[in-house]
């Protein structure tokens, strides 16, 4: 009996059992190689890492993070080492965050063997049912110990192919979803001690890290900005450029000179308009011819005495 056979007898819910079964393997096949690539070098990407962590080669320890960042492990390291200079705290923040971003990708695919284990039974089971009213709806009381029984039975066997294949298909799904659940607890285990161990060494040396994590670069970078003086702006003695309202595109826009430190010093006077001296001449003449009304009054006096 092959294959194109089982599904004419199994009846109509063979056909949606193919649909599950067909989703079942390709998870399960994509699964194994995910865990085959996984398992096989975690070991070595942890053993690298936390040994030049524990020599304090912190740059080495990003460099070896960058090449493994295709495997969950090393996206696990790189996420918190790629950061500039992070302190304790966000660097476990880090390590959290990228630890919780890989177990959601090594559930992947539970949810497809999840229904595939509910469904396939139950359409089974479904496919023999309606095998079996298809089969006892045609015998009769009178028919039983003739050879139309006979064909009963056969009808009824034929309708148990259906709960057979919704079983086979079950039982192989929830085999390979136990198994990936056993594969994801165990790496929720050395993720943690594997954080831990690397979170530990960092908090031990963070003030060398601090250090050593600034390139080159950003030291000059820092120390110039440190020694550069503050100008300030504008500066003094440049020259201002204000918009004139009704000016159009060939006209020149007046400029105003800022005083400069020397000029704030001194006190021009000849910088001084005409109407401001014809000013001040107006009111100083009451004065001086008070003066001189005084002085001749004095004369006058002495005169008299004299």
């Amino acid at each position: 009996m092959d294959i194109q056979q089982i599904l004419e007898r199994g009846g109509p819910a063979m056909w949606p059992l193919m649909v599950l079964s067909i989703l079942s393997i390709s998870t399960i096949i994509e699964r194994l190689w995910f865990w085959g690539n996984t398992l096989t070098r975690e070991r070595r990407i942890v053993n690298r890492v936390l040994d030049v962590a524990r020599r304090g080669q912190w740059g080495m320890a990003y460099q070896i993070a960058k090449q493994s960042n295709n495997r969950p492990m090393g996206r696990f390291f790189y996420a918190p080492l790629k950061l500039a200079t992070p302190d304790p705290q966000l660097f476990s923040l880090a390590l959290e965050a990228a630890a919780e971003e890989e177990f959601v990708s090594m559930r992947r695919g539970d949810k497809i063997l999840e229904a595939v284990i509910a469904l396939a039974p139950m359409l089974g089971l479904l496919g023999t049912v309606l095998g079996l009213i298809n089969s006892l709806g045609s015998i009769r009381l009178g028919d039983i110990g003739t050879s139309s029984a006979a064909d009963v039975t056969l009808g009824i066997g034929e309708a148990l192919i259906s709960t057979a294949t919704g079983l086979i298909v079950a039982i192989i799904s929830l085999a390979f979803y136990r198994l990936f659940q056993g594969f994801s607890f165990s790496q929720v285990k050395v993720f943690r001690k594997a954080g831990n161990e690397l979170e530990l060494l960092y908090r031990q040396d963070w003030p060398e890290v601090k250090a050593q994590m600034l390139l080159p670069g950003e030291a000059n970078d820092a120390s110039l900005m440190a020694e550069e003086p503050q100008e300030d702006f504008p500066p003094k003695g440049s020259l201002i450029k204000l918009p004139d309202e009704d000016e159009s595109e060939d006209d020149h826009t007046p400029l105003i000179k800022l005083p400069s430190e020397s000029e704030d010093e001194e006190t021009p006077s000849q910088s001084e308009s005409p109407e401001s001296v014809a000013e001040q001449n107006t009111l100083i003449q009451p004065v001086i011819k008070g003066n001189s009304r005084l002085a001749d009054d004095d004369k006058h006096q002495k005169g008299e005495v004299e």
